[in-house]
């Protein structure tokens, strides 16, 4: 019998992407995203649910899980990948702003991954696979907000591995590097305010640095998370977290071996804050 996946945010990038690949692999797909009528190309394929969810949504979040269940019977893996990214100087964020990113990057991933779990527990088998980043264990500045929200899911992930365990639960943690996607586009919220002069040369700087040649040359293919995702779905393991890209892998390495001065000191030099 063709096993389960539920993806959050399918409608375009990893979680469009990772939904096309289990189901080249024989899986059955929910593919959730805000708007349905995004996921057009997915819903022609075989033995694929385009569904709406909207993670800030509850009622929209339990009719998805209901969906999956009476379409397909079960619910195998739950992939949440939904989110966005926030940046920008806090002061130049309002209340409304803040809260946003943290109800779709937290809350959000909360609510989802409740509203599976007693199906889950019930069969006493599972795997709940969490996007993290790069981003959930070294940050950049201007990203107090997405790094906020990144280093939370690594927190309640690791938290989960233990306690679903007795369940018969697998958690699971994907960290993307830089992922050549539309995050700097439609799944990217920018914020400034140039009366605020001294955040102005940082803002600058990092710009500078994230559309530079050297950056984009780096980025992986969506496909490469992909492929990541469904190892960390299929390969029987308890191992909790799964990096996804070169720079991914150096990077973290270099974070956990290098003490915080060095480390952000090395950054601060290779974006000309100092």
């Amino acid at each position: 019998m063709a096993q389960t996946i539920l993806i959050t945010g399918a409608s375009t990038g990893i979680g469009k992407v990772t939904a096309k690949h289990f189901q080249a692999q024989g899986w059955n797909v929910v593919a959730t995203m805000r708007n349905p009528a995004a996921g057009e190309e997915l819903a022609a394929l075989d033995n694929v649910l385009v569904t709406a969810l909207d993670v800030t949504d509850s009622a929209s979040i339990t009719a998805a899980v209901e969906a999956t269940l009476e379409k397909f019977g079960a619910i195998d893996v739950l992939l949440n990948n939904a989110g966005y990214g926030a940046y920008g100087p806090l002061e130049a964020f309002d209340m409304d702003g803040i809260k946003r990113q943290f109800d779709t990057n937290v809350i959000g991933l909360l609510e989802v991954t409740k509203a599976v779990l007693p199906h889950m527990r019930s069969a006493g088998t599972g795997t709940i696979i969490n996007i993290s980043s790069i981003g959930g264990q070294m940050t950049f500045p201007l990203g107090t907000l997405y790094h906020g929200t990144k280093f939370a899911v690594e927190g309640l992930s690791e938290s989960l591995h233990f306690e679903l365990d007795a369940a018969g639960i697998k958690v699971k943690l994907v960290q993307p590097g830089m992922i050549a996607t539309d995050f700097g586009g439609r799944s990217f919220d920018f914020r400034n305010d140039e009366s605020l002069t001294e955040y102005q040369p940082v803002v600058q700087r990092l710009f500078a640095a994230w559309g530079s040649e050297e950056m984009t040359a780096r980025a992986s293919k969506p496909e490469v998370v992909a492929e990541v995702i469904w190892n960390a779905a299929t390969d029987g393991t308890n191992t909790l977290r799964y990096r996804a890209g070169a720079d991914a892998v150096e990077l973290l390495d270099n974070r956990k071996a290098l003490d915080d001065e060095t480390f952000i000191g090395g950054l601060k030099a290779q974006l000309g804050l100092v």
